[in-house]
């Protein structure tokens, strides 16, 4: 009878292992995948102020936009080192909205539009909105098998037993402005 007891009491402790081992490497896959996004947003915004440089002296009367995506870039960083998400999110989501109004800005100034840099720089711009398109879709497809095995029976009971180590991660979300447009491109399909 001990030996059963035994045996069963080294299976359950060679599970909790297994599975504390497995949401181990699913949070640090979303993790790492998270911080991807924030190189992705990092080298947008180094290709921004490139561009900002670029054509500052050529646009004057748009100074307002390039203002907004600094302020914006500045609120970004505020809430990353303040651990608030929500604002970050929307703070680049902003920014999203504004590098299109760019392209139309750079296309309006004959001298600007033929500079060969300001050229590269823009292609570079809408390079890295597909590579943090990308990285944001990796992050969200990595939190939710994080967040639906943290929920699973008896993985649950697992993580009950360690708590704070595994909380659910929030998910890069579309702004609504983003989400009615996208259904809205949906339906006329």
């Amino acid at each position: 009878m001990f030996e059963y007891l035994l045996g069963i009491s080294v299976l359950s402790v060679a599970y909790v292992i297994y599975i504390y081992n497995s949401l181990v490497n699913l949070r640090e896959a979303a993790i790492n995948d998270s911080k991807m996004i924030g190189v992705q947003l990092d080298r947008r915004w180094k290709v921004l102020q490139s561009l900002i440089s670029a054509v500052s002296k050529y646009m004057s009367y748009e100074e307002t936009v390039l203002k907004d995506v600094v302020s914006l870039r500045s609120q970004a960083e505020c809430a990353v080192e303040g651990g608030d998400q929500v604002n970050r999110v929307a703070a680049e989501n902003a920014i999203s909205k504004i590098i299109p109004g760019l392209n139309v800005m750079v296309e309006a100034y004959p001298d600007l539009k033929a500079n060969t840099t300001v050229i590269q720089l823009m292609e570079e711009i809408v390079s890295t909105e597909n590579k943090l398109s990308f990285s944001k879709q990796s992050y969200n497809d990595s939190s939710e098998r994080f967040n639906a095995k943290i929920l699973q029976f008896p993985v649950n009971l697992v993580v009950g037993l360690f708590g704070e180590q595994f909380k659910a991660f929030a998910y890069w979300q579309l702004e609504k402005d983003d989400e009615k447009e996208k259904e809205d491109f949906i339906a006329k399909l």
